[in-house]
């Protein structure tokens, strides 16, 4: 099995988007990641879409950033992959900047957490796009931890807070676990600190899944921030992770 990182567009945000109470702005990556397993290609989120690519030759603007070639589909060509061949799209949850991609793989299963699908379709949250993710394709809805191939190599488990459905995939490789947090740990400080963002769904619930995430870590698993610039410039792009 094989783990590619992939960077799919940027956003600029105020920092206590991520840390309460910090000044000043932060441009971070959306990311996404392809999970190459006998059983089937999987994605773990999709980035931003296609509402926010701009064009060839233009300069970037506004607070999001999507340039030609940069879309899940394009990166997945480029490392020989046929976007039509994507089994399953794990969606950590479903905000623009996580699922946004969604509609470049026409033949996936979206599996996400029962929760998640419920309040994203309630209309109560804006940073849903319903056009972006509500498109036809099937949805696998799980209810807490979920062993997709059943060899215990990609779990899917429950990291709330952030939305009411949120969750994380631990990722079994040659060099140990990986855990793609997304969006319940946005940056390595959020775990460092314990910090929480300015806006949370569930404050209680956010902190408990951190603490979850620092005992993951302190017993050796590697925790991928989802959003992190500082550590993702160490994180090697459309190459096998090790």
């Amino acid at each position: 099995m094989r783990l590619f990182a992939f960077t799919v567009g940027h956003m600029t945000l105020p920092l206590a988007f991520f840390l309460d109470g910090e000044e000043g702005k932060i441009t971070f990556p959306a990311t996404a990641y392809l999970i190459d397993h006998p059983q089937g290609s999987v994605l773990f989120d999709t980035g931003l879409g296609a509402r926010f690519l701009r064009p060839a030759g233009t300069p970037a603007s506004g607070a999001v950033d999507l340039h030609d070639g940069e879309t899940i589909d394009a990166h997945l060509r480029r490392i020989g992959v046929d976007p039509a061949d994507i089994r399953w799209v794990i969606c950590s949850h479903l905000h623009t900047d996580h699922a946004g991609g969604n509609r470049y793989l026409p033949n996936a299963t979206i599996i996400v957490q029962a929760a998640e699908l419920e309040y994203a379709m309630s209309g109560a949250d804006r940073a849903y796009h319903l056009p972006e993710f509500d498109i036809g394709q099937p949805f696998k809805q799980v209810h807490g931890e979920h062993d997709l191939f059943g060899d215990g190599t990609v779990v899917l488990f429950p990291t709330p807070g952030h939305t009411p459905g949120h969750q994380s995939a631990r990722v079994r490789t040659a060099g140990g676990d990986i855990v793609l947090a997304a969006d319940c740990c946005n940056l390595q400080r959020s775990l460092d600190q314990l910090r929480l963002p300015d806006h949370c769904h569930d404050a209680e619930q956010y902190i408990g899944t951190l603490r979850r995430l620092a005992e993951m870590r302190g017993r050796g698993t590697r925790i991928f921030y989802s959003h992190d610039p500082e550590f993702w410039k160490g994180v090697p792009q459309a190459v096998p992770l090790t």
